[in-house]
């Protein structure tokens, strides 16, 4: 026979472990895939005057959902993303001319080879895909979820009716 004091305190410490076990199961509870596409937004990025690479990894880590509390690395939890201005995006230091850029044509010889100077000059909306391709996963995840990323060169874009909330840096 125990005492009352212990009883009491054996009665309390097992409450105590019953209430944080259902605290530690509700924290861990993973969001279905219907859900997850339920929630999703359109953010939109204006890359006037930023460098490329900061553009490129905040679009990567949104469209993978990062900033997402329910962020699962095997799903696709995450926004879509609409890049505008991608032809004002900065460059920094020597990569204007020192950066390369290949392609392989599929034919023996074929490669082909552009600066990034070159590059955004032509097809700014190129540079800015490519940065955030190099920065997603490489398997199936990584294909769908760049087919979510839409670039444009201009302010303009065709997603109005979506709604899309400003990103701020």
């Amino acid at each position: 026979m125990l005492p009352e004091a212990a009883r009491a305190r054996l009665e309390g410490a097992v409450g105590a472990a019953d209430e944080t076990s259902l605290k530690l199961t509700e924290q861990t509870k993973s969001v279905s895939k219907e859900n997850a596409l339920r929630a999703r937004n359109w953010l939109l990025i204006d890359a006037d005057g930023r460098a490329l690479g900061r553009v490129a990894s905040r679009a990567a880590s949104i469209l993978r959902g990062k900033h997402r509390p329910d962020f699962t690395p095997n799903q696709d939890a995450g926004d879509f993303v609409v890049v505008i201005n991608a032809s004002k995006v900065k460059l920094t230091g020597k990569k204007l001319t020192d950066k390369l850029y290949h392609r392989h044509t599929e034919y023996p010889g074929g490669i082909r080879t552009t600066w990034a100077g070159r590059l955004l000059e032509t097809k700014p909306e190129r540079l800015v895909e490519m940065a955030v391709r190099g920065m997603l996963p490489k398997n199936r995840l990584g294909r769908h979820l760049y087919t979510k990323l839409k670039v444009y060169s201009g302010a303009e874009h065709p997603h109005a009716a979506q709604k899309p909330e400003i990103v701020k840096f």
